[in-house]
């Protein structure tokens, strides 16, 4: 195998606008690191045929929410000249190579996965009911990975159960057909709060359904409204009381988007972000106080990003054709893995001479 190079692959189902949870948990790092020059490729992709698996009476909702995907991605900083931005259907290698892994995975090694044990809970499903595509959804996020060659795959916690898998069918790959695909290394964020940020009910995870998201192409006003809404302490009911940090949902999002020079702007009573913590845990500093500062740390990430939005918006034939040149440009190294895959497998059967030369002198044709 060639050198190998670095080489970044992550995405997003298209179910619905990105909201500031994706933002923090992996969009703004995927912004980072390529703007940081330190990866040869970037790949970033919409994962529209996984988002069918549990949406495929309702094909229309994944066809609108593309264009909303991809406007998230550029008015977030995702450059098309530095990060290939494609589809995940219109690469038909991922179904083939798909197809391949699912004969180095076995049903109980699925049904163990802890992501899928959520992904079904979360979506109510039963066990008779689960569609096979949503089951099997580690074996073709493996393909996606492993298709274009990731080093680095820069996902939220909940993803490490499925990066692991991706790593073992890669281990069972290579040790069968020889080294041919590259395991990846997850890439977590590095701020805890980042991980997995909560709804503004403080609700564990946030979700469309509970309303509880602030998104990114949310206005100015929305996010006011929203963030005076949040959840906070409920113990906290007068200003002298002492409040708790543990579950407050104003401080996580604090934890996430502030920084202490940002903190010390809007309050200059406090030089750190840690002192306004500890004002807060004594007493007497209340809630709305605290909202308002996270207003304005929210309308200081947000504002650019709606402004970049804005632009592309009067150009949405334009931001089609990036995703199209995205795919053609994916499609190129998608058909070079798969080229080499089937050499592995040795189902490259038109191809090899020696494989026809041999047949030919067993069946002694002249």
């Amino acid at each position: 195998m060639e050198a190998k190079q670095k080489i970044i692959l992550t995405g997003d189902r298209p179910t619905g606008k990105l909201h500031i949870g994706h933002y923090v948990g992996s969009l703004r790092r995927r912004v980072e690191l390529q703007n940081s020059g330190e990866y040869d490729k970037i790949y970033i992709f919409e994962a529209d045929a996984q988002a069918l698996t549990d949406n495929i009476d309702n094909p229309e909702k994944v066809r609108q929410n593309v264009i909303e995907v991809a406007l998230d991605y550029l008015s977030a900083g995702l450059d098309p000249a530095r990060s290939t931005l494609f589809i995940q259907s219109q690469i038909p290698e991922l179904c083939e190579l798909s197809f391949y892994f699912m004969d180095l995975v076995s049903v109980s090694r699925l049904q163990r996965n802890p992501t899928v044990k959520t992904e079904v809970k979360m979506r109510g499903f039963s066990g008779d009911s689960i569609p096979v595509g949503f089951f099997t959804y580690p074996i073709s996020q493996a393909a996606d990975i492993t298709l274009f060659k990731a080093t680095t795959v820069p996902v939220g916690e909940d993803q490490e159960p499925m990066i692991e898998q991706c790593r073992e069918i890669v281990r069972r790959f290579n040790n069968i057909y020889g080294p041919t695909l590259v395991e990846p290394e997850i890439l977590l964020p590095t701020n805890a709060a980042c991980l997995r940020l909560p709804g503004t009910d403080g609700k564990a995870k946030m979700s469309k359904s509970l309303g509880n998201c602030i998104y990114l192409s949310d206005s100015a006003d929305e996010v006011c409204r929203k963030v005076k809404s949040m959840y906070t302490d409920p113990s906290h009911l007068q200003v002298s009381d002492p409040g708790h940090l543990e579950g407050n949902a104003v401080f996580t999002y604090l934890d996430a988007f502030a920084c202490d020079e940002q903190v010390n702007a809007y309050m200059p009573d406090y030089a750190t972000l840690q002192e306004m913590k500890d004002h807060y845990t004594r007493g007497g500093l209340g809630d709305m106080k605290c909202k308002k500062l996270l207003m304005n740390i929210l309308q200081d990430t947000l504002e650019p990003i709606r402004q970049r939005r804005a632009e592309f918006e009067r150009d949405i034939p334009a931001v089609y054709d990036i995703l199209k040149q995205g795919c053609e440009k994916a499609r190129e190294a998608a058909t070079e893995t798969m080229d080499e895959v089937r050499r592995a497998m040795k189902l490259n059967y038109f191809e090899d001479a020696a494989l026809i030369s041999s047949q030919a002198e067993r069946f002694g044709t002249k």
